[in-house]
């Protein structure tokens, strides 16, 4: 039986208009629930959707960088220093003795030459400061990317600390594409060369891991945990091979400069000695000058760092490692990268901790990996922003005072000590093992 069409309506039946009518107040229902507060404190609260608000912060970052770079006047520091020692090779000089700028000699390995060589050439010889600016704009927004992926993979941290990590830190801004050093380009390197790990892709990791070291040796403090990390998800001879890419890459990059004068490019680019100027330190302002100079507070301090990541190693990422080895091998859930993650970052923190200087560009050394110690550590909610702020507010100090470089150490301690309390819950669900070799 044909169905009755409504008066003046030749194509539609009266029931296709009350479904159609239905469907609009179900649509709407939906859109109230999706902006419902319940649903809204989910996407500030839930470490399980972090994805959203990292993309939505990628591009308030694109606004963020681009009104920074037009609005605030740049200041230069290295980057006419930096200019000058790639100039230097570019015209044919490849004894590290004899290469250096304002700031005194060439003290980078061999990856920041072909690096920054690149920019040179790009940027005319240096002279084009704001084409400069855009580029280390794009390393921003890369290293965010990366740093990103890692908190949406980990879970740990939930939505509303990665506003707080990518819009309260003007320094961090202020050191990516108003300064434009050397760091920035490390880190990024050091970011994906962590991602490749997670995803089990080692060679390529490693690889990227090397050329992070070839830019700033600084890269290195995170070695102590991935040397752990290879020897218990790959077994010993997967960790020869990872070991025998990160030196054959130091080896391929140095080779024109080793060859020239081997000895000056060894002392130059990996000078663990290098006296730093007591002007510059944001953590030791507390000490006399002629203590911070002192070899003997050298020393003790490498024996500390020493100290404190063999117990770290031995107490807490041992289990860590050996469980996420097991983990990755049999095809784990994402969260397990958080026991590879957590032995990385500390071991970085440790190093920051017992560094014999921090300069105000190293606070990008651990800046973006803070949020997920603060996390891991078994604080409340509110001593962890307390943290974060009081750091911020040290690494902001110009210039340092005792006050702040005490306060920073401080911070440091306490966020050590929570990350060992950390160590003791989660060795309840990582228990020792022997790790499964993987294949690479």
């Amino acid at each position: 039986m044909a169905q009755a069409r409504c008066h003046g309506c030749d194509s539609a039946p009266c029931g296709g208009s009350m479904a159609v009518r239905r469907a609009a107040p179900s649509r709407w229902r939906r859109l109230r629930e999706a902006v419902s507060v319940d649903r809204l404190q989910q996407c500030l609260f839930s470490p399980e959707l972090c994805a959203p608000m990292a993309a939505l912060l990628l591009l308030a970052e694109c606004v963020i960088n681009v009104a920074v770079i037009e609005r605030v006047k740049y200041t230069e520091i290295d980057w006419r220093a930096y200019m000058q020692e790639v100039e230097g090779v570019y015209n044919g000089t490849l004894d590290y003795s004899r290469l250096g700028g304002d700031t005194g000699p060439l003290v980078y390995p061999a990856g920041f030459v072909y690096i920054f060589l690149g920019l040179y050439h790009i940027t005319s010889g240096g002279a084009n400061m704001r084409l400069a600016q855009y580029i280390f704009m794009a390393i921003y927004l890369a290293n965010w990317a990366l740093v990103s992926r890692l908190y949406v993979r980990s879970k740990k941290v939930p939505p509303y600390v990665l506003a707080v990590m990518s819009l309260t830190s003007y320094r961090v801004h202020s050191i990516y594409v108003l300064r434009l050093f050397n760091d920035p380009v490390a880190m990024l390197l050091l970011y994906a060369s962590i991602n490749c790990f997670m995803d089990a892709r080692w060679s390529l990791g490693s690889l990227l891991f090397s050329l992070g070291v070839s830019v700033k040796m600084s890269v290195l403090l995170f070695a102590p945990a991935l040397l752990l990390a290879y020897l218990y998800t790959l077994g010993f001879w997967g960790t020869v091979k990872q070991l025998t890419i990160c030196g054959g890459v130091q080896v391929a990059l140095g080779a024109p400069f080793l060859a020239a004068e081997p000895v000056a490019y060894l002392r130059g680019a990996f000078d663990l000695g290098r006296v730093f100027q007591y002007q510059w330190t944001v953590n030791w302002r507390c000490l006399a000058e002629e203590v911070f100079l002192d070899r003997r507070l050298h020393v003790l301090l490498l024996a500390l760092h020493l100290l404190v990541l063999a117990v770290f190693a031995q107490g807490r990422w041992r289990r860590f490692l050996s469980a996420f080895g097991r983990l990755q091998a049999t095809g784990g859930p994402e969260i397990s990268c958080q026991l590879l993650l957590l032995p990385l970052f500390t071991a970085n923190l440790i190093g920051m901790a017992f560094a014999r200087s921090l300069h105000y560009q190293f606070y990008v050394w651990y800046y973006h990996s803070l949020p997920y110690l603060l996390w891991s550590a078994p604080f409340a909610p509110g001593t962890r922003l307390c943290l974060l702020g009081v750091i911020e507010l040290c690494w902001n100090t110009y210039p340092s005072t005792p006050l702040s470089s005490a306060a920073l150490h401080c911070c440091h301690l306490v966020l050590i000590a929570g990350l060992w309390r950390t160590g003791e819950l989660l060795s309840q669900v990582a228990p020792p093992a022997r790790a499964q070799k993987l294949k690479k």
